[in-house]
């Protein structure tokens, strides 16, 4: 593992309230959740893995009935979502290492899960299935193809990695999901790469 993945945890506790002032609360993201949601039955429960600050996109789950648990390792954002979303559930944790005893409808992990190293992706995918209801939904950005990309927050390297596209099919299929939607570098969503998969 590089020192930029080793340090992704304590690069958001450090600098995530600016991470959050840069990415503001415009919406690229509402085609997508929506397809998402369609995928679920009504006011379901959805876990967040990654949040933020829960701005935009928990803000539109919220506002459309859903039930959210937000995970995050940075605690001051997590101050943030519950100043402004007190009826949802907000919970300091590595995604890495998380065991909730309990099953969600949908399972979300946007802009978050590619900050992972390629060792620690593959093994989210039991963590994935460990919190997945009967049919549930899960969605998650990933880069185009397998690769590690250093980016930048507030002047610090900022760590990206992806698998490539038939190892994400294997292990959606292995775990238990299914493929119902993915595209590469969405022109209408950012030119995020999205991989929507529902549990069989």
């Amino acid at each position: 593992m590089t020192s930029e993945a080793e340090d992704i945890v304590g690069l958001y506790r450090r600098r995530g309230l600016a991470w959050a002032r840069a990415r503001g609360e415009r919406l690229v993201e509402a085609a997508w959740l929506d397809r998402f949601l369609r995928l679920m039955p009504p006011r379901p429960a959805i876990l967040d893995l990654g949040c933020g600050s829960g701005d935009p996109i928990d803000r539109y789950l919220i506002d459309r009935g859903c039930q959210v648990t937000g995970i995050d390792a940075s605690p001051d954002l997590l101050a943030l979502c519950s100043s402004k979303f007190p009826r949802a559930v907000w919970r300091v944790a590595d995604m890495r290492a998380l065991s909730l005893g309990r099953a969600f409808d949908g399972i979300l992990a946007w802009d978050s899960f590619f900050h992972l190293d390629h060792d620690d992706q593959r093994a989210m995918f039991p963590v994935f299935r460990a919190h997945a209801a009967p049919g549930a939904a899960l969605m998650f950005t990933s880069g185009p193809a397998h690769g590690v990309a250093i980016g930048e927050l507030e002047g610090e390297p900022l760590f990206h990695a992806s698998l490539g596209d038939d190892e994400y099919r294997a292990l959606l299929a292995g775990h238990g999901f299914e493929v119902v939607a993915h595209a590469v570098e969405d022109p209408a969503c950012g030119c995020h790469t999205i991989w929507l998969a529902q549990l069989r």
